[in-house]
This record gives structure tokens, C-alpha cells and sequence, in this order.
């Protein structure tokens, strides 16, 4: 295939997702509803004050919907696969971080 035709193509594709963009946001009213919902979040949450996210006494705060939902197990589940992911990556990056391409693996 030729370079031309990929990349008229991909302009092409490109061209097609940002017209079908366009065209959902402003048959959903565009940025306007959410921005009313977060400046009265923010109002809310400056009016009733905030605290710390780890408070010994209470624990750590999770969202709302999370809590309220019945899906703390899963969120317990994220945050561990993700303390595991995170410590896989850290013995990774420290095991094979010295070796060179000249020497030979032992």
C-alpha cells in the first residue's frame, strides 16, 4: 500500500471520530451540565469544609459511591492488584535494570 493512501486513511478515520465527537457533544448539551455539577460539588464541598484523607480515627475515605454501592470489595481488590503491579514493576526495574548487553547473564 502506498504512503499516501495511509495516511489519507488514517486523516480519513481521524476526520470521521472527531466529526462524530463534535456532533455527540453538542446534541448532549455540551460541557454545560457538567459544569453546574461540579461547580455545586465544589460549592458543597467548600461550604461543609473538608479533612484529611487518612484520618487514623476513621480510616481511609473512599468515595461516596464506592462506599454507599456495596463495592468496596472490589476497590479493595483494585488497590491491591495495583500495590502488586507496582511492587512486580519495582524488583523488575531492580533486577534487571544492571545488566548489559555485552556480559554475559550468570
Amino acid at each position: 500500500m502506498q504512503r499516501w493512501k495511509q495516511y489519507g486513511g488514517l486523516f480519513g478515520l481521524f476526520a470521521a471520530f472527531l466529526a462524530a465527537g463534535l456532533w455527540g457533544f453538542t446534541a448532549t448539551g455540551g460541557a454545560l451540565p457538567w459544569a453546574k455539577r461540579s461547580a455545586k460539588a465544589l460549592q458543597r464541598g467548600a461550604q461543609e469544609g473538608s479533612g484529611p484523607l487518612i484520618d487514623l480515627g476513621r480510616g481511609i475515605v473512599v468515595a461516596g459511591p464506592i462506599r454507599k454501592g456495596g463495592m468496596m470489595l472490589e476497590f479493595g481488590v483494585l488497590v491491591a492488584l495495583l500495590v502488586v503491579l507496582g511492587v512486580g514493576l519495582y524488583v523488575y526495574v531492580d533486577r534487571y535494570a544492571g545488566l548489559d548487553d555485552d556480559e554475559p547473564v550468570a
